[in-house]
């Protein structure tokens, strides 16, 4: 999990360093406290916001703050809460979009995990994807199953 320092995700995220400081007083965002007892904010939640807030990594946030985890569907802030009905929505940071043919592979780190992707050419075209920016993937599944290794016999 990278972990960023507050005046660099201040910048990031559009708002000054007192201002990211309240929002993390307030719950408003989630950070990590060091040994020596500062603060740091994952990338993950860095990225989460600025999709929440609709805003790219070289515009900016808006000033309000973040909203509130669970208050937000994710696409939210992007004005697409009509259109989506996927509730599983992991945001994370573009890394690769490979086109070839038809289709386009798009992979995402989230929270330094990889989830990828296979979409239309026209899709990703669309959507205007490009390594480095904030994008979500939607995920919806009529099953997911868990299995564990059996137990050697005794």
């Amino acid at each position: 999990m990278e972990l960023v320092h507050l005046r660099q995700a201040a910048r990031e995220l559009g708002v000054s360093y007192p201002t990211l400081k309240q929002w993390i007083y307030r719950g408003k965002i989630w950070s990590v406290k060091t040994a020596g007892g500062h603060h740091r904010i994952s990338r993950a939640e860095i990225d989460g916001v600025l999709f929440r807030q609709g805003a790219r990594a070289e515009g900016g946030a808006a000033k309000g703050g973040p909203s509130k985890r669970g208050a937000s569907t994710g696409a939210r802030g992007a004005g697409l809460e009509r259109f989506i009905s996927g509730r599983n929505q992991l945001v994370g940071r573009i890394t690769q979009v490979k086109t070839v043919g038809l289709l386009t592979k798009v992979s995402l780190d989230i929270g330094g995990q990889r989830v990828t992707a296979i979409i239309t050419r026209d899709a990703a075209r669309d959507l205007g994807l490009k390594v480095g920016e904030t994008a979500a993937a939607l995920i919806k599944a009529t099953e997911v199953m868990i299995i564990r290794p059996m137990a050697a016999p005794e």
